[in-house]
């Protein structure tokens, strides 16, 4: 399996290349040079098995003879092997025909952790086979950094600096981040948004100089094993309702695209998958751009559901790859658009393939916190805002019928604990395994949103630009 540039101008790489280069040479983001497909019997397999055990069927053909197969069951196992759930993943129903996929059970409460915990054990087992340092750098609106913390914290191989928007996430999100004590975590604080953050980190990446400099390596979704490992949720929730023999339907609260497009790579698959619902808050470029074919990125707002506070959609990229036939071209010349106009319009056939997959709704503060109310008056459950975005969204598609409906949850509401209590009356209890993660003195650098001054920041900090790329 190789993996190939949306915009067609780098060299295509083998799973580990695109593990360590996370975005492509020229600019682009990588994606498998084709889907692998299920049979219908091999989906209807996975049930009854392990959450491990299905990841591991479902993720093993993107590395067919890569050295990184060898190493995938062992990082499952223990990747998995830290959340409080055995279920890794479980359903929860929450009406008729509605579900919410529990994403929230890994060790810091987020569903960027069902990724993460896989994606730092491949990098460190790499790195460890070539006797290499890294520098990751990332960019979070809040959950990112965090599960980025925990999954690469106190490994000697690795240097982690993670950038967040100054004064846009939540505390407990904040402090799950600059608490973190192991030498080799690094948080700078920006002053701006997380648009601005992912800019500096695009912009990192893109100087190759200082690419090869400090071995720079991405965590974000822009880093296609971040989807490869999200993908796997899609298909143990859809066979436990029914599939192959049964379509599903997802609603995903998103901001940045990954999490929504590893529903589309498992439709991809094989999975029948009969709508993917794109749930955002009030930063709604993609709902407007379903609604209008035009891709136009405004101002960040500021919300209660702060994970999704984002504008600029990086993996809305990969999926304009596929609705263009994987015209590479094509997507050069949208991505230059965006850049120099500050936007793009769809062709009809585009946007016709668009629509035919896809619903996209924005959700307002006040549906948000009526959501969060009206599911703990009618469940007893309590639910965190991004989940409240995705409940909201998915009462607007009104046509499946008998077909499942299934919402991501993506971070448990003891994260935004003041925004359930205000719509609940409710402080949701604190897991005691964040409560612990929680500590006292936070060390964290200010910097302005210059992509010169984090870079000074991190070739100041970093061990592997002094040690030489690739020593």
């Amino acid at each position: 399996m190789k993996f190939i540039s949306t915009r067609g101008e780098a060299p295509a790489l083998a799973f580990e290349g695109a593990l360590l280069a996370a975005l492509a040479s020229d600019g682009g983001l990588l994606m498998p040079e084709a889907w692998p497909q299920l049979e219908a019997s091999e989906i209807a397999a996975l049930a009854g098995l392990d959450y491990a055990d299905a990841a591991y069927r479902i993720m093993s053909p993107y590395l067919a003879g890569d050295p990184c197969l060898d190493d995938l069951e062992a990082v499952l196992e223990e990747a998995y092997d830290g959340f409080h759930h055995p279920a890794i993943a479980p359903l929860r129903q929450v009406g008729p025909n509605a579900f919410v996929l529990e994403l929230f059970h890994g060790p810091t409460l987020a569903f960027k952790d069902l990724a993460m915990q896989v994606v730092s054990r491949f990098m460190s087992r790499v790195l460890l086979r070539k006797g290499a340092r890294a520098t990751v750098v990332g960019a979070t609106s809040g959950d990112t950094g965090a599960a980025a913390i925990e999954a690469f914290r106190g490994l000697d191989s690795i240097d982690v600096f993670i950038l967040h928007p100054k004064g846009r996430i939540t505390d407990v999100q904040r402090r799950q981040m600059t608490t973190a004590t192991e030498a080799n975590v690094h948080n700078i604080a920006v002053e701006g948004t997380f648009d601005d953050c992912q800019a500096i980190v695009k912009g990192l990446f893109a100087d190759r100089a200082l690419r090869e400099r400090l071995s720079l390596t991405g965590v974000n979704s822009i880093n296609f094993a971040r989807i490869l490992a999200q993908i796997a949720y899609y298909f143990t929730a859809a066979v436990s309702l029914g599939a192959p023999y049964r379509p599903v339907a997802f609603a995903v609260p998103t901001g940045n695209f990954g999490d929504i497009f590893a529903g589309y790579a498992a439709r991809a698959m094989g999975l029948p998958v009969s709508r993917l619902v794109i749930a955002t808050n009030l930063n709604d470029s993609l709902p407007r751009a379903l609604s209008s074919g035009s891709y136009e990125p405004q101002g960040v707002i500021a919300t209660s559901s702060p994970s999704m506070d984002i504008q600029l959609a990086s993996n809305f990229e990969r999926l304009l790859f596929e609705l263009a036939g994987r015209d590479a071209a094509r997507v050069r010349a949208l991505m230059e658009e965006l850049r120099t106009t500050g936007a793009f319009g769809l062709t009809q056939g585009e946007l016709g393939q668009l629509s035919d997959l896809f619903g996209a709704y924005s959700v307002g503060e006040n549906e948000t916190e009526m959501t969060i109310r009206g599911v703990f008056e009618e469940t007893g459950v309590l639910i965190d805002p991004h989940t409240a975005v995705g409940i909201a969204a998915s009462h607007q598609e009104a046509s499946l019928g008998a077909t499942p409906m299934v919402v991501l949850s993506t971070a448990h509401p003891a994260k935004f604990a003041g925004v359930v209590e205000r719509a609940t009356g409710r402080v949701p209890e604190q897991p005691e395994r964040l409560r612990l993660r929680l500590g006292q003195h936070e060390r964290c650098a200010v910097l302005p949103n210059d992509q010169a001054a984090v870079a000074d920041f991190i070739v100041s900090n970093g061990r592997a630009a002094s040690a030489g790329a690739g020593a």
